[in-house]
């Protein structure tokens, strides 16, 4: 994973681990691997990842079952999917719709747009 410089490392592996579970590919209740595991995976430091995994702990993405490990939680893939959508909303696209109306884009052209790229 190539890391940028305008985010802490632990949130970008974040981002990750919870693009894996809206993807499916961490289900609830199923195990997260192991600190160890994603250390190697993330060619990062132990700590970080323990920093990763406590603030999607804190976050309600996950939980710790003691000595077993850190499971994705029930609720996880909903409560990702609408943090992430009040973020969009909130953020990235107030800040679509500006440069749109900068660039003189109609709605209808961003619409053909975004339809010719989704596949």
């Amino acid at each position: 994973m190539n890391f940028s410089s305008n985010k802490a490392i632990y949130l970008q592996i974040a981002d990750s681990l919870t693009d894996e579970i809206l993807s499916g590919h961490l289900l609830p209740n199923n195990r997260v691997p192991s600190i160890r595991d994603l250390s190697a995976q993330f060619q990062v430091n132990v700590n970080t990842i323990t920093r990763t995994l406590d603030h999607l702990q804190q976050q309600g993405v996950i939980y710790n079952q003691r000595g077993i490990g850190f499971f994705v939680a029930e609720n996880a893939p909903q409560s990702i999917l609408n943090e992430r959508r009040k973020k969009f909303t909130m953020t990235v696209l107030p800040e679509i719709c500006r440069e749109m109306h900068l660039l003189d884009i109609p709605v209808n052209e961003f619409i053909n747009i975004y339809n010719s790229t989704e596949s």
